[in-house]
């Protein structure tokens, strides 16, 4: 590596399509910034710098401070994700590559699976609380809901103090957010939401329970929801996510939504490389 050369967050061909079509998404702006102070004319720092600036907050899990340079200030790289924030756009990435993956790939939507993971808050916020594995220290809880191979459908984030069972019921919510679904799906649990008011919330929604009975081995009850805990392992691949420094919810959920983006579009890419052929493919399957 020659010094000076910057480690790349993401891969070209993973930041590439999914800048594109998150540039498609960017409404237009002015090459100058016209209500500046001075009343001078200073040129917009480009949105793709940025993109790539909070891809490497992301990614590395470093402060705003420690990754701004010459060509990005801090204050604008927070300033560009609150715009983006408040026009919805990381969240509608999220959603269009998922379509895409259900379009092309299809969504394993028959067995779902939905899971509890705790993670490092030390900068506490609103969706911190006391938690309980790590000497009661500020955390965050989030409970994932994801499809039979471990595609990331929605997520509730709350204290690390809170339960998973009182989770599960917004965490399914998410599953009105994915159109027509199948006549019967099962819905896999450890067994930490084993209990009447799980089978209850499973129940009223039409859905089908397959929990992990406290008491037996694992072994002898292995289901389906690994691929859950393999997608929260995904997660926490990304230092942001696994050592939250946020305080507020809509920036988590933004990190978040970019995140799965990723997590699916990496998935769509690598199953779709044996049958597909497009401009700047991987030589080689990820």
């Amino acid at each position: 590596m020659i010094i000076g050369e910057t480690v790349p967050a993401v891969p070209s061909w993973l930041t590439d399509p999914l800048w594109d079509q998150f540039a498609a998404l960017l409404p237009a702006r002015p090459e100058f910034a016209a209500g500046h102070p001075l009343r001078c004319h200073r040129r917009r720092i480009p949105d793709r710098i940025v993109f790539d600036k909070l891809l490497q907050v992301l990614r590395f899990g470093c402060s705003y401070q420690g990754i701004a340079d010459t060509t990005c200030s801090a204050s604008t790289i927070r300033n560009r994700r609150d715009e983006w924030i408040k026009l919805g756009l990381l969240a509608r990435l999220k959603q269009i590559v998922l379509e895409a993956y259900d379009r092309i790939v299809g969504l394993l939507l028959e067995d779902i699976s939905v899971d509890g993971c705790i993670t490092k808050a030390p900068g506490g916020g609103e969706i911190a609380g006391p938690s309980p594995v790590d000497r009661r220290k500020q955390g965050m809880k989030r409970s994932l809901l994801a499809e039979g191979y471990g595609i990331p459908l929605g997520r509730e984030l709350a204290g690390a103090n809170r339960h998973d069972s009182p989770l599960l019921a917004p965490t399914l919510d998410h599953l009105g957010d994915l159109g027509p679904l199948p006549a019967d799906i099962t819905v896999h649990l450890d067994s930490g939401y084993d209990s009447g008011k799980t089978r209850d919330v499973l129940t009223g929604r039409g859905l089908h329970g397959e929990s992990a009975r406290k008491g037996d081995k694992a072994p002898i009850q292995a289901s389906q929801r690994w691929h859950v805990e393999r997608t929260n392992a995904w997660h926490n691949a990304f230092n942001r996510l696994q050592r939250c420094y946020e305080r507020r919810k809509t920036v988590v959920d933004a990190f978040f939504d970019l995140a799965d983006a990723i997590v699916t579009l990496r998935a769509l890419i690598r199953k779709a490389w044996t049958t597909h052929r497009w401009d700047n493919r991987p030589s080689r399957r990820p």
